[in-house]
């Protein structure tokens, strides 16, 4: 701890940064267990959405199966299935950590194969994979902001456990240090000015 001079100067700036030390872990602290709060809210969510997904996906294969049985091998008729190009990211704020917003924009639901080359089991696949994209977007948009709260609340844990561990002990001890040397030339003034004074009355 570098050597401060025991002034009254030093002992207020002392407690003075001391005080805003304090307040800076409170702030720290509180933004670190709101974005902790926000980080499982999206484990949840995530969880149910992967469930979802494996769900959806199992009855997509299922009734792809059954189209492929029904019309044959539908390898032509996926190939004609366009490029999706109607995914958009946007950020939102959460405590000062951008959280992405992925948009998947609705779509036409007909695949693009005329009635007598399709069935309902056709329809039924497409129709599930759709839902499947619309979820993967979800899932995505979910793990993207889970890893960047988990990276902010690594780096709001060090700042605080700097400010706690290592700022406010500095400070404190600062304080504690000026304050036992201005008492000692207290207690020395005190003394010294009996002394004149005894002197001063035997002179009398």
């Amino acid at each position: 701890m570098p050597t401060v001079s025991p002034t009254k100067a030093n002992l207020m700036a002392a407690k003075k940064s001391l005080a805003l030390a304090q307040n800076g872990y409170e702030l720290l602290d509180r933004k670190r267990n709101i974005l902790v709060r926000e980080t499982m809210a999206f484990i949840d969510e995530a969880a149910a959405v992967q469930g979802e997904i494996n769900r959806v996906f199992a009855e997509a294969y299922d009734a792809l199966r059954l189209a492929n049985v029904t019309l044959g091998v539908c390898d032509e008729l996926a190939q004609s299935v366009p490029v999706e190009n109607g995914l958009s990211i946007q950020t939102r704020s959460v405590m000062g950590v951008e959280i992405p917003t992925v948009t998947l924009a609705a779509g036409d639901l007909a695949h693009p194969c005329g009635f007598s080359s399709s069935n309902s089991y056709l329809d039924d696949a497409c129709l599930k994979f759709q839902k499947v994209k619309a979820l993967t977007a979800r899932l995505t948009e979910i793990e993207n902001s889970v890893y960047r709260l988990a990276a902010a609340i690594s780096k709001t844990q060090k700042r605080a456990n700097a400010l706690k561990n290592i700022v406010i002990p500095r400070f404190t001890a600062q304080i504690t240090q000026i304050n036992e040397v201005l008492e000692e030339k207290d207690l020395e003034e005190h003394a010294r000015l009996k002394r004149i004074k005894a002197r001063t009355q035997s002179r009398e």
